[in-house]
């Protein structure tokens, strides 16, 4: 009910008690006259009515009128002058008072709207002088973070709940499951997802986990023994873990939560099992020919004076076994390189980058003079970086002592699938015997050694190197052949509309918050988690066919939104998209067409919005479209849901609009990708933060509390 209808439903109630009131009177006076002054009146009143209506109906619409006056000029005004001054004090110092009243009441928004330009000034000089006091600390945080997410390690943080507080971005690698069902196969229920304030029970087993930490607790008790336990799991993705479970002690040497390091050890197990089978294989093919030579030995020597013939046979046997060995154990030799050949480590790199990496070792230690011709386009390869730049160093420094070349030029190129390294230079040619000596050689200079061949390193790189003439110019050139590798993948998602954060997310606050067990409705609206989501859809009527073609969320924990911690997701909606829609989104259906459905999504939806308060503007809407597709996606969404618009209608009622572009305007937070659905539910995120100090001021502190006052507005009515 409006303030408007309130006011004028309270008049109407005051208008009528008077007019009781008044004929009440006259009723009474009128039964204390005698007889015949009674017929007087009722004669007078018959023959002149108008005389007895005239004043109580003009004093009615004179009353109607003043009240009027004073409801639209001074106490509808007064009511969105204190609505707007909260606005402007605790929000948004940017808002100002536009008010339309009585001249006292617009005197009163001017001088307000005076003191809030002083007060912005004054709070914009404030706030410089913190950031500047923060920036060294800021710079720290920054730098840890960077550290933490360049790490090879996973690294997870968690309290003793379990609740995650820090993880990088190698650690969501290992252990989220974020992949939608069927396009990788997987059940996206089956795991979790990696972020703040989830459970690490979701990504690791329990019992393992559990395990862990009694051990960890019994050492602890030992003073001698290290404060260390470790376990081995997989990831989501197959691989071998090994994890290492380090205590986080309070200042009372209590442990308040512990840290787990993962390495991911499959490559290890996998040349482990390898190196085992050839060291097996070596030993039972070597038995056996051992044990046919000894014999042959044996009986040759019992018997010295046995027939030519059958001494013939003997020999020619020790001579197959012998032949027969030595093959096998070349075969050996050859598998236990290729075993060794795989432990190096190989990594993506672009040509330049290694070049100039041996542009600089020359000019550092050689005097020869060493050029870059750069290809028309970026050329990757996969190598060992610092084992090819020696490889460099080694061709130019021989080049330099038995050719006496000074000056050489390195050119990149491509054929097909390989990538070319030209080295050329002018002068005496290379002899084949020389280019040969030089590939048999061990790598080694007087700055460098290094304990393989040129041709062993090749062979690594899967690689060939040759000798040529260049015919237009004269000059001879070696040509260094490697595999190409693909350049970086880019993320084939939408283009994201936030802002990159530190690549390492952290809230140490949740070492002392509760985990997830209470019940949820007595929690402060402060203290709980939320995915804020929104979706794009071919059109507003889901019970008339229209389809969801865009999911997006972020997830607010312990009063911040975790802009690093996003689900984005295009969905094929198997249905035309409107020209009229394409508009209002920006999505083509060109778009959609090689995307999941909407079965496919959810449940992959579902899991990230899993232990969560769901919340959305106008849920109502959203709402609906899950609800229709719950029995389809085998999941149904019971989240305590809150809606921004009825939170907004609770704390501001006398304000003229509650679309989610107002209440932005309103609390002063800038727009950024408006009718996408991830940007759509970045702003809802940043409208719930501001609202909860308005709500906390009315009294409502808990998520009941918020239910049961968004259930009382007049928005709450809306079906869809």
């Amino acid at each position: 009910m409006t303030l408007k209808l309130k006011f004028w439903l309270g008049f109407l109630a005051a208008a009528v008690l008077a007019l009781l009131i008044v004929t009440g009177a006259f009723f009474f006076y009128y039964t204390s006259l005698p007889q015949p002054r009674q017929i007087e009146i009722i004669t007078f009143l018959h023959h002149n009515i108008y005389l007895f209506l005239l004043p109580p109906t003009t004093l009615l619409i004179g009353a109607a009128i003043a009240y009027h006056i004073v409801v639209k000029n001074y106490l509808l005004p007064l009511n969105k002058i204190v609505e707007d001054t909260m606005i402007l004090a605790r929000v948004n110092a940017g808002h100002r008072l536009q008010v339309q009243g009585g001249s006292i009441l617009s005197q009163l928004a001017e001088v307000i709207n005076d003191a809030a330009d002083r007060f912005y000034d004054l709070r914009k000089n404030v706030e410089a002088r913190i950031a500047q006091a923060n920036a060294s600390l800021e710079e720290e945080k920054n730098t840890l973070a960077a550290l933490i997410s360049q790490l090879d390690e996973g690294v997870l943080v968690c309290n003793l709940e379990g609740q995650i507080l820090l993880y990088n971005r190698q650690a969501q690698h290992y252990l989220s499951k974020e992949g939608v069902a069927g396009r990788n196969g997987g059940d996206p229920e089956s795991g979790g997802f990696v972020g703040l304030g989830r459970s690490v029970f979701g990504v690791i087993e329990k019992e393992v986990l559990t395990h862990a930490l009694g051990d960890l607790e019994q050492r602890m008790k030992k003073a001698r023994s290290r404060k260390i336990s470790q376990f081995v799991t997989t990831s989501s993705q197959d691989q071998l873990l090994r994890v290492r479970m380090v205590p986080v002690l309070d200042d009372r040497e209590q442990m308040s939560g512990f840290i787990l390091v993962i390495y991911d050890i499959t490559e290890r197990v996998e040349a482990d099992a390898r190196r085992d089978y050839l060291l097996q294989s070596l030993t039972e093919g070597i038995r056996a020919s051992l044990a046919n030579i000894r014999a042959a030995v044996e009986t040759l020597e019992a018997y010295p004076t046995m027939p030519k013939s059958q001494r013939d046979a003997f020999i020619d046997v020790i001579l197959q076994e012998s032949r027969s060995l030595s093959g096998f154990l070349n075969q050996t030799v050859h598998d236990f390189s290729e075993h060794f050949k795989s432990q190096w480590s190989l990594e993506n790199m672009l040509c330049r980058e290694l070049l100039s990496a041996a542009q600089r070792k020359v000019h550092d230690h050689m005097p020869v003079a060493m050029q870059i011709e750069h290809f028309r386009e970026e050329v990757w390869i996969k190598v060992d970086s610092y084992t090819m730049v020696q490889v460099l160093y080694y061709l130019i420094h021989q080049l330099r002592d038995q050719l006496e070349v000074r000056e050489v030029t390195c050119r990149i190129g491509k054929e097909g699938k390989f990538a070319c390294i030209d080295i050329l230079w002018e002068g005496d040619a290379l002899s084949s015997e020389m280019f040969r000596a030089w590939k048999d050689q061990i790598l080694q200079t007087h700055q460098q050694h290094l304990p393989y061949s040129l041709q062993e390193v090749l062979e690594k790189h899967d690689a060939e190197i040759w000798s040529q003439r260049e015919q237009e110019s004269g000059r001879f050139y070696l040509r260094l052949l490697l595999p190409a590798a693909p350049p970086p993948r880019e993320p084939d998602l939408p283009v994201r509309v936030v802002a990159e954060e530190r690549p390492v997310f952290y809230d140490f606050d949740l070492f002392h918050q509760a985990g997830q067990k209470p019940e949820l409705d007595e929690r402060p609206l402060v203290e709980l988690t939320y995915t804020v989501f929104d979706t794009e859809t071919t059109g507003l009527s889901p019970s008339e066919g229209d389809e969801i073609v865009s999911i997006g969320a972020v997830r607010v924990v312990n009063g911040r939104m975790l802009r690093g911690e996003v689900f984005d997701q295009l969905v094929n909606p198997r249905r035309p998209v409107p020209p009229g829609s394409v508009e209002i989104h920006g999505i083509q259906p060109e778009m959609l067409r090689n995307q999941p459905s909407i079965e496919q999504v959810l449940p992959v939806f579902h899991a990230f919005a899993k232990d969560t308060v769901l919340v959305a503007h106008n849920a109502a809407f959203d709402m609906r479209f899950l609800q229709l597709k719950e029995s389809a996606s085998g999941v149904s969404f019971i989240n305590p849901i809150l809606d921004t618009l009825l939170l907004s209608a609770v704390v501001h009622p006398h304000q003229d609009g509650h679309s989610l572009d107002a209440i932005a305007r309103r609390l002063g937070i800038t727009i950024i990708g408006r009718h996408t659905a991830l940007g759509d539910a970045v702003v809802t995120a940043e409208v719930l933060l501001k609202l909860i100090p308005f709500l906390n001021e009315q009294g409502i502190h808990t998520l009941r509390q918020a239910r049961e006052a968004s259930q009382k507005t007049f928005y709450a009515r809306i079906k869809y």
